[in-house]
């Protein structure tokens, strides 16, 4: 089903699998019904590149570890649709920012990398975490991606 269009460039020194990241965002697109002619693009940068949309656009100080700009407002479909089509948005993550949740986490760069896009993927859809309910359904949703990804 999966002809999406995933752009992916990473602007750092990072060590990171770019075509495992490719597939991994196309596996969650996948899973989660999203069209297959849906379009985005994920972008590893620097520290000051993330400080200047983290402020620029948060309006937070200092940099962050990752960022989604939904662009078509696609949404994840009713059970049994698919979404509409269309540039799901832009994702931008910080390798450099990542080393102390990788240690709390017990990730390598690559998995926590991995656990980012699909983040951020979910941010792209339009769920948030800000209450405890969406907290719990979009850190559910989360684990469920990444044991299929990894499982399958």
């Amino acid at each position: 089903m999966t002809s999406t269009c995933i752009e992916i460039d990473n602007e750092t020194g990072a060590a990171i699998d770019l075509a495992v990241i490719g597939h991994l965002a196309a596996h969650h697109l996948t899973y989660m019904r999203i069209h297959p002619d849906t379009r985005m693009s994920i972008t590893f940068i620097d520290v000051e590149r993330m400080t200047t949309l983290h402020e620029d656009w948060m309006q937070e100080p200092g940099p962050t570890d990752v960022l989604s700009f939904p662009i078509d407002e696609i949404t994840l479909p009713a059970e049994g649709l698919v979404s509409e089509s269309g540039f799901l948005g832009d994702i931008v993550i910080c390798p450099e920012y990542l080393p102390p949740q990788m240690i709390e986490s017990g990730r390598t760069l690559q998995q926590e990398c991995e656990y980012l896009v699909t983040h951020g993927i979910l941010h792209l859809l339009g769920l948030d975490h800000q209450e405890e309910e969406e907290h719990r359904f979009m850190f559910t949703l989360t684990d469920t991606l990444l044991n299929d990804w990894h499982n399958q």
